[in-house]
């Protein structure tokens, strides 16, 4: 049996990972940010002798976009610096690393969904230090796997989905970015499609969402007309007129030719995936999960 150690087991991906590699036999850890704290090397140590894992996943992230501004040592601190320090770990005790990355590598000056191929610019904190953390694993690793992602939504906790619900409880009237372009994401698919991945040992680069994209507009547009919320007026506005402290691609779709080679299939269409988890999930919940 295969030991598989998930960081940031805490977090919305870390548990569905968790749960899809347990029911496929693996003898699973997860930890959360206080059990391994992944910028600790005497934490990453002190796991790694107790669990001896044949494989790490990487959940474990700063991944509060805005935040990341004003706390660059934090963000690089975590998801650079973090993810060398398992990679130089992995690589001494021939451990097979996955590591969960981001759409927000690229700029968002593309009109086509990014391949592995294309060369990443990104313009905010959070896609920085995020793209720092693939170039250090790289630079340590051979026997590893970055797993590109987006616009995650899922169980086990806050999301924009339930933002909106959350949001449309209390206002009859939302603004909601209308030219920032992605592709939504469920948890429970991408688990699924890594643990796939690993099962085929592929290593390198791999681009990894629910197919098709749509705006934040869009989506919380789908969510409200599914959930038959007819009292709540969406709003679409421009970025510019909706200011943040970081900065947003406003094209991050990702091209996920590759994995549909290695694996024979693509994800589900992100509207197939969010139809499933509000009807397994619905208002109720969302409502519960703080934001």
């Amino acid at each position: 049996m295969k030991r598989l150690l998930v960081t940031g087991a805490s977090g919305m991906l870390g548990r569905d990972v968790a749960t899809v590699f347990d029911k496929l036999g693996y003898e699973v850890f997860a930890l959360s940010h206080k059990e391994l704290d992944i910028t600790r090397p005497q934490s990453i140590e002190h796991a790694f002798g107790e669990f001896q894992p044949d494989v790490i996943v990487n959940c474990a992230a700063f991944t509060r976009v805005d935040e990341c501004e004003a706390n660059q040592q934090a963000a690089f601190n975590v998801n650079a610096r973090g993810p060398a320090l398992l990679a130089s770990a992995c690589r001494k005790e021939s451990i097979y690393l996955v590591h969960v990355s981001t759409d927000y590598v690229f700029d968002g000056q593309s009109n086509i969904p990014y391949k592995e191929i294309d060369l990443p610019n990104p313009i905010n904190v959070y896609g920085q230090s995020k793209l720092e953390g693939e170039i250090r694993i790289r630079q340590i690793l051979k026997d590893y796997l970055i797993v590109r992602t987006s616009w995650l939504f899922g169980p086990s906790g806050p999301n924009f989905i339930t933002t909106i619900l959350r949001l449309a409880d209390e206002q009859q009237k939302l603004r909601i970015v209308d030219d920032q372009r992605g592709s939504p994401t469920y948890t429970r698919d991408l688990a699924r499609a890594i643990a796939e991945l690993v099962e085929n040992q592929v290593t390198g680069l791999c681009h990894c969402v629910n197919t098709r994209a749509c705006t934040w507009f869009e989506l919380a547009d789908f969510v409200l007309a599914n959930m038959a919320i007819k009292d709540t007026h969406l709003i679409p506005v421009p970025t510019k007129d909706f200011p943040r402290p970081a900065k947003r691609p406003l094209f991050s779709v990702l091209d996920t030719g590759l994995f549909q080679q290695l694996t024979g299939h693509g994800l589900r269409p992100w509207q197939e995936a969010v139809s499933e988890y509000l009807k397994e999930f619905g208002r109720d919940k969302a409502l519960t999960i703080a934001p």
